[in-house]
């Protein structure tokens, strides 16, 4: 009797600590992260409950944005903070234990509690994935989408609804076969951009990621070009 009780709870003390183990093991923010936190200007970087709140001199439009997984929501924060400069507020989400994907619909509190002419989704890899599953439920109450190494499994297509999808040529990461197979549930307002020399990892301030390619340009470069991307989308989806 005693045996049987005790393979069981080993069982599950084995699991706990795998599973202990796999959520505490995350890719952290780098330094460079807390300049933009402290930095003094136009936008300012506020904590919510949902995470954070790069408020910036806009008013209209906002992106609500879902990190990639196992890494540390802050570091998005420089990408995030580009957008804001440029009038495009965002709320960067923390995700239960760094997956988005045991918080897929943590832009509800979003959606419900602020008001903005135009609302945007956005998401990096997981996180991007998660974000279009939520998308896809909600395509009357957003305007558009931004995958970041990300492709959707449930159909987007809406005539008032636009996609912007980013990738490097050097992503080591993102499966393209499964990448091309979710172009079929794009909507008529897509668009695609290629970085030339960009990485998985370089959407965010994490260093580098297991399995990511080699990247042939700065970090810095890669967001820069994320952020024109994504200020033209949102510039252009009311003409």
């Amino acid at each position: 009797m005693k045996k049987k009780i005790l393979i069981p709870l080993i069982i599950i003390i084995v699991l706990a600590g795998a599973g202990a183990w796999y959520v505490g093991d995350y890719y952290h923010s780098d330094d460079s992260v807390q300049t933009y936190m402290q930095k003094e200007g136009d936008v300012k970087v506020n904590e919510i409950k949902e995470g954070l709140f790069l408020d910036g001199p806009g008013t209209e439009d906002a992106v609500v944005f879902y990190p990639g997984a196992k890494v540390e929501y802050t570091a998005y924060v420089p990408l995030l903070y580009q957008l804001a400069e440029q009038g495009i507020d965002c709320f960067l989400i923390k995700m239960p234990c760094n997956l988005a994907i045991m918080g897929q619909n943590k832009a509800d509190s979003i959606l419900d509690g602020y008001k903005y002419d135009h609302l945007y989704l956005a998401g990096h890899s997981l996180g991007g994935a998660m974000a279009a599953s939520y998308a896809s439920k909600h395509l009357e109450d957003l305007d558009g989408l931004v995958l970041l190494a990300a492709y959707p499994t449930k159909s987007l297509k809406s005539e008032d609804f636009s996609v912007l999808s980013v990738y490097g040529s050097e992503d080591g990461v993102l499966n393209m076969t499964k990448y091309e197979e979710g172009l079929k549930w794009m909507p008529d307002r897509y668009t695609e951009l290629c970085i030339e020399g960009g990485c998985h990892a370089y959407f965010g301030n994490y260093g580098k990621q297991k399995g990511d390619g080699a990247a042939g340009i700065s970090r810095e470069k890669q967001q820069e070009q994320t952020a024109a991307a994504v200020v033209q989308m949102i510039q252009g989806a009311g003409q």
